[in-house]
């Protein structure tokens, strides 16, 4: 029966811009992550042949079968659309964040729903200050973003987005509804949980 070797193994990077207009990109190395083949499961919509494989190792489009023993398919699918460099930034941020510190790393890495040991997760943060290379760097950062978000959109699509603008956009919609928008069925969900556990139900607004 084939093994799952790697996680979702993300990737971040913030690069400031002018007036806090930053680039913050925040990324797994899987097409999707688990959460959201649960969201699809819970619904019961079929995923894209690139999210996940059964328990076989098959190419599949059931969300169950890739909850119940399958895994997710590194960024971009099979080999055949590309998955074989998602395969390698996965093995890469393992490399840093799991060889490197002397931490879990791959197949060792704690299962997800596997609370009883210690999962030795490892991380591996840079931080690099622009202005040791050149000025004017939030000039050029602002220039790109504005030059990519000016750009014509694919069709059936408004606009051109940079990594942290849905971000942005959707902590506006927060601000705005003076709370965080829930679909109704996940807060039916927690506040089971709630009741389970003893502690008060979400407070609704």
């Amino acid at each position: 029966m084939p093994l799952n070797a790697l996680g979702t193994n993300p990737i971040t990077l913030a690069a400031p811009g002018h007036n806090g207009d930053d680039f913050v990109l925040d990324m797994a190395t899987t097409t999707a992550a688990l959460g959201k083949v649960e969201i699809y499961e819970r619904e019961k919509l079929p995923i894209p042949e690139t999210w996940g494989v059964n328990k076989n190792g098959e190419v599949t489009t059931d969300p169950a079968d890739v909850i119940n023993g399958g895994g997710l398919l590194s960024l971009g699918g099979a080999e055949a659309t590309g998955g074989y460099k998602g395969y390698g930034l996965a093995m890469m941020v393992e490399i840093f964040c799991g060889i490197l510190g002397d931490a879990s790393y791959g197949p060792n890495v704690r299962k997800w729903r596997e609370p009883g040991r210690i999962a030795n997760l490892g991380q591996c943060f840079v931080a690099i200050n622009p202005d040791v290379f050149a000025p004017g760097f939030r000039d050029r950062m602002s220039d790109l973003m504005d030059h990519c978000r000016g750009l014509e959109p694919a069709a059936g699509y408004d606009r051109v987005l940079v990594a942290g603008d849905p971000e942005r956009a959707h902590m506006q919609e927060c601000d705005e509804n003076g709370g965080i928008p829930y679909p109704p069925h996940l807060i039916e969900n927690m506040n089971k949980l709630a009741s389970t556990l003893g502690v008060e139900p979400l407070k609704t607004v």
